[in-house]
């Protein structure tokens, strides 16, 4: 009994440690140079965004911040890293909802699991996704675009960039709420879909608001509406699909920081109390405007709340449609 207590007591005192320890780290945190793990290839919309938040993050910790690519598999490579590393506050990942909601949608099994494996630390900003048109078509309102697909059926087709991504599904939730069946052209990308788009081969495509601005501006496509539930500060003369009589086509593509799960309370506060300071500062905020982003600073229950909002919509969306990973 006696050596029974005196393990017990030196259990509780190296927990005690631990603990002290834990809080000590995480008052002083950071302490040396942090990873923040960006899984999209170098010059993409997502490693400029994340070299962005790094730079600005950098100077409001007084610490490095290195990025690191790791795309791959649709975000999973680089998730799957930060999953499995130390949950100290040094490895972070920049990502958007393809992370957390569309890939759980579409695919049977996945290497991580986004609530058992990560806790969010702050939203860094969202994007408005838009309907385009060719300027040959007669569309040039959602009214029209319906009519046409409705009496055209599944001879009418409209272009994605990719099948399981964000744009396939704004598809997907257009054509359920207005009643159409449409025909889906996935293209490995943006930027093909757009050029078949401007060369006629497909007469709609969901873009994100950011590719699509410059080729509405020059008049090489027209715009028909955005997903958002509010008009888009980029093309603010562009009307919602709510507008136009579907409120429940409501989606956007949003960045946000996570961390893996155990990270100390207070370093994600400290990180999330950064990030809100970063994204108050004039020039990032310019430039993430500029790489269309609206910056749209939340905390991590904030966070969350997308999330959990997101999730079982994007499962609904992808079972009607059959959406699977190819």
């Amino acid at each position: 009994m006696f050596m029974q207590r005196r393990k017990f007591g030196a259990a509780c005192a190296a927990l005690a440690v631990t603990a002290c320890a834990g809080a000590a780290q995480a008052a002083d945190y950071p302490q040396r140079p942090i990873q923040l793990v960006v899984p999209y290839p170098p010059g993409g919309a997502g490693d400029v965004l994340g070299r962005i938040i790094a730079k600005r993050l950098g100077q409001e910790l007084k610490q490095s911040i290195i990025v690191e690519n790791k795309a791959g598999a649709g975000t999973i490579l680089g998730a799957q890293t930060v999953a499995k590393a130390e949950p100290d506050g040094y490895t972070l990942l920049l990502s958007s909802g393809t992370t957390f909601t569309v890939n759980p949608a579409v695919y049977d099994k996945l290497p991580y699991s986004p609530s058992q494996d990560f806790q969010p630390v702050s939203m860094i900003g969202r994007a408005a996704l838009i309907i385009v048109a060719n300027p040959q078509t007669p569309y040039t309102d959602v009214k029209g675009l319906v009519d046409a697909a409705r009496k055209q059926g599944d001879k009418f087709s409209y272009g994605s960039f990719g099948i399981g991504t964000v744009s396939h599904f704004a598809g997907e939730m257009f054509q359920e709420a207005a009643g159409t069946r449409m025909t889906h052209i996935p293209y490995k990308g943006s930027g093909p879909a757009m050029t078949d788009l401007i060369g006629g081969q497909i007469p709609i495509l969901f873009d994100t608001v950011v590719s699509a601005m410059p080729q509405v501006k020059s008049g090489k496509i027209r715009a028909i509406a955005v997903t958002t539930p509010q008009r888009s500060a980029f093309l603010p003369d562009v009307p919602t699909v709510a507008e136009a009589g579907y409120p429940n086509v409501s989606m956007d593509t949003w960045i946000a920081v996570f961390a893996p799960k155990r990270v100390p309370a207070d370093v994600i506060a400290t990180l999330n109390a950064a990030i809100a300071k970063a994204l108050q500062d004039p020039e990032t905020q310019s430039q993430l405007h500029a790489s269309g982003f609206e910056p749209t600073p939340m905390d991590a229950s904030g966070v969350a709340r997308v999330i959990a909002e997101e999730t079982p919509r994007f499962a609904q969306i992808a079972k009607r449609a059959g959406i699977k990973a190819q």
